[in-house]
């Protein structure tokens, strides 16, 4: 990755000033070039990702690109990536489990974690929009999704239940 760093630019180089205004969108050809302005203090990095443009300090062009304060951090997206595997990962081993345990049932709960999954999903969409106004139809979609499969995996689990009093019984 390289750094270009505007505040340890020597005095008698000036970086070119930008003539217009940056895309609303970057492009991630890291072979475009972008400048540092000094007067700014926006310094570009330039690696595999892409182009990303920091502000140190004044309003910039860097400010006009920058995420919004309620984007979710690296690591909060981590666990919330994580979790929606995780639960995707439960339900195709729970699903596995009844299939090769003949225990029908077990994959009656793996239906039910369906609606949580889903709900999921929704609130991931809603941060990955930066909480959007326009979508906050997921909050209410996600809160109903939970309770659907909350209802639904308590279903389940009673079925288990029964199932594995009847296998008891037979026994």
């Amino acid at each position: 990755m390289v750094m270009l760093n505007c505040l340890s630019l020597p005095k008698q180089i000036s970086a070119p000033k930008l003539e217009q205004p940056l895309p609303s969108k970057l492009e991630t050809n890291a072979a475009k070039k972008l400048s540092c302005r000094r007067s700014s203090s926006s310094c570009v990095l330039i690696g595999a990702a892409g182009i990303t443009i920091l502000s140190l300090a004044g309003p910039s062009y860097a400010a006009a690109l920058s995420e919004p304060s309620n984007a979710l951090s690296l690591p909060t997206w981590a666990v919330h990536v994580s979790s929606v595997v995780e639960w995707a990962t439960a339900m195709v081993l729970v699903w596995q489990y009844g299939d090769k345990s003949g225990f029908e049932s077990w994959k009656g709960l793996s239906w039910g974690m369906v609606p949580l999954l889903g709900g999921a999903l929704c609130a991931c969409t809603w941060h990955f929009f930066y909480n959007a106004e326009s979508l906050e139809i997921l909050v209410a979609l996600q809160a109903a999704l939970t309770v659907i499969g909350n209802a639904t995996m308590c279903v389940a689990a009673y079925r288990i239940y029964v199932s594995s009093k009847e296998r008891s019984k037979n026994s």
